[in-house]
């Protein structure tokens, strides 16, 4: 809240939008965090079709924000259906599997594999080439902690770097620039490299302690773009400096691990494959956004979790937190 404060220019309606997200966030995570994972298990199903139905009708009425056809205007809110897409596919694989547990052959996974390739697909036509990369990371973390066989992950490894060329041909032109901006982005300071460059100025001018609160120059000279979003990481990191992402990085951490502790206790194929699932998307997401404003990975427009401005991730954050504190809770009752 005092990053999105500071990275606002101190407005008082994105804290009280933030703030009515954070009570909503909460109010869904306490209702899954008491709802049986049984009473689960039953809907993971319906809430992927309900997502997919989502996906489709923002292709075909949704908002247009900056070029991209992401949201839905439903009124009272603007929803992110992509950001649905991230709680209910993992939910419907480990459905999937835990459904063909005693009977698992080879195809169930590549039946498995299908069942992600069309939500990521619609996400890669919005375009939103970020958010469909790290859903079929979430698919394929089910698919791993489903058993998929060493020799089918490399062999699908090696397809994937073979198909490169092909994935090159398909991107859209700012795509492919943004990655080519990642070698060099000092080849166009002012255009597709600006982002990076404005970013790891302001990460490197933190120092050990920061510049202190309200006090980033680079946030409130108004150089860093997107930063109460994607690049909030940036603003945070010139006020509170390395001690301070080392703080944030622990907490993360200490989420993660508690995350996997939750995961190798769980006592069914759907609990562990959800738990499992949950948590390594987090990590990726964190990741990826530190990577991304740090200058390590290409811009590809991931929020960080839990403190960039946008209330759809947030709820699916908790919504994910709620998974795994209901898991853990109704553990010993799950396995009698």
């Amino acid at each position: 809240m005092v990053t999105l404060y500071s990275a606002s220019n101190q407005s008082f309606d994105r804290m009280e939008t933030k703030l009515f997200n954070i009570g909503v966030a909460f109010a869904v995570m306490w209702v899954v965090a008491n709802t049986p994972m049984s009473q689960v298990l039953r809907l993971a199903m319906p809430a992927y079709l309900a997502a997919l139905a989502l996906l489709i009708a923002v292709a075909l009425v949704g908002d247009v924000r900056n070029g991209a056809r992401r949201w839905l205007d439903l009124g009272v809110i603007s929803l992110q259906p992509s950001e649905l897409m991230k709680i209910a596919l993992p939910l419907a694989l480990a459905w999937y599997f835990d459904r063909y547990e005693s009977t698992l052959r080879l195809r169930n996974f590549v039946i498995a594999a299908a069942l992600f390739v069309l939500p990521v697909l619609l996400i890669l036509r919005q375009p939103d080439l970020g958010t469909a990369l790290l859903i079929a990371s979430s698919g394929c973390f089910v698919l791993f902690l489903a058993g998929l066989p060493w020799k089918i992950i490399f062999a699908l490894g090696a397809a994937g770097v073979a198909a490169l060329p092909l994935a090159w041909s398909v991107m859209h032109d700012y795509q492919r620039t943004r990655v080519m901006i990642l070698l060099d982005p000092s080849q166009d300071p002012l255009g597709a490299g600006y982002h990076t460059i404005q970013s790891t100025i302001a990460v490197g001018s933190g120092g050990w302690f920061g510049k202190g609160w309200l006090q980033g120059t680079q946030t409130h000279l108004d150089f860093l773009p997107e930063r109460t979003t994607d690049f909030i990481f940036a603003v945070y990191s010139e006020e509170f400096g390395l001690l301070g992402n080392a703080m944030l990085l622990l907490m993360f951490l200490l989420v993660i691990a508690r995350g996997l502790v939750i995961t190798l206790n769980a006592p069914t194929v759907f609990t562990r494959l959800v738990a499992g699932s949950v948590t390594l998307t987090f990590a990726t997401y964190a990741f990826v956004n530190m990577g991304m404003v740090s200058g390590i990975l290409p811009v590809v427009g991931v929020p960080l979790p839990l403190i960039s401005y946008g209330g759809t991730a947030l709820v699916s954050a908790f919504f994910g937190f709620g998974l795994l504190m209901s898991i853990s809770t109704n553990r010993k009752l799950i396995k009698s």
